[in-house]
C-alpha cells in the first residue's frame, strides 16, 4: 500500500529517509486518477522503492514545481530529484503497462 503524503514538508522528509521513491501526483476529482489508483496500489505492495501519493488538493504549488500538468502523473525520484517520469495523457490517464515499464526501467538505476 502506498503512503499518502499531504504536505510539502512530508514529501521532503520522506526523501531524506528514502533515496529512491515513486510519487503519484493525482487529483481526487479526476476520473482518470481514480481509475489508476488501484493499479498504483497493486504495484506499491511489491518489493522495491516505496510508493507514495499526493493529491492536488492544497498542493498546487508543488505540482507546478514538478511540472505536473496532467493527472495522474508518476515521477521516480532519486536522491530527492526527479529522475524519470510517466505523464498522464489528456483525457485517458495512464495504463498499467506504462507503469510496469517505468518500474522496470528504474530497477537498474
Amino acid at each position: 500500500m502506498s503512503r499518502i503524503i499531504r504536505e510539502r514538508h512530508e514529501l521532503a522528509d520522506f526523501f531524506k529517509s528514502n533515496d529512491r521513491v515513486f510519487v503519484l501526483f493525482y487529483a481526487s476529482w479526476c476520473p482518470f486518477s481514480l481509475a489508476f489508483l488501484p493499479v498504483y496500489e497493486k504495484h506499491a505492495g511489491r518489493s522495491g522503492p516505496p510508493f507514495v501519493r499526493m493529491t492536488l488538493d492544497g498542493n498546487e504549488d508543488l505540482f507546478d514545481e514538478h511540472a505536473v500538468d496532467v493527472y495522474p502523473t508518476v515521477i521516480f525520484f532519486k536522491a530527492g530529484q526527479a529522475h524519470k517520469r510517466l505523464n498522464g495523457k489528456h483525457m485517458s490517464g495512464l495504463e498499467e503497462k506504462e507503469l510496469t515499464k517505468l518500474i522496470a526501467s528504474c530497477a537498474a538505476d
